[in-house]
């Protein structure tokens, strides 16, 4: 049955797959280059360090995760409509795991609260 399906859409999965993987590497790049950038024009304004590192840190994190949520799409979709096997779902769900992990810490190293605490206080 995948095959009939694979057949009638070509190569349409794969080039989604493509696309959507360069979109999160785009996005991760893109977003390194601006926080870098921004991060040296406040210094050339002469603000404070210490703040300088948090705000570059805080926006190369945000575009970290939305890069990484990209790129797990597009490891679904590959894995889902393009070679669907007990090896790649077993693979997919390693680096879903990996990836997964990284975002919660990620998230945690911003926030400083996990992804599911995000809307208690800090007084609780």
């Amino acid at each position: 049955m995948t095959d009939g399906i694979t057949n009638m859409l070509g190569d349409l999965p794969q080039w989604c797959a493509v696309v959507i993987e360069l979109l999160g590497i785009a996005i991760i790049s893109i977003i390194a280059v601006y926080s870098l950038t921004h991060g040296g024009l406040r210094l050339i304004k002469g603000d404070s360090l210490s703040d300088i590192q948090q705000e570059v840190r805080q926006r190369l994190g945000r575009g970290i995760l939305l890069g990484l949520e990209f790129l797990i799409a597009a490891d679904i979709i590959h894995t889902v409509a393009v070679e669907l096997t007990f090896e790649t779902v077993g693979v997919l769900a390693l680096v879903v795991l990996i990836r997964t992990f990284l975002s919660f810490t990620l998230e945690l190293e911003l926030t400083g609260k996990w992804p599911w605490q995000q809307g208690r206080s800090g007084n609780e």
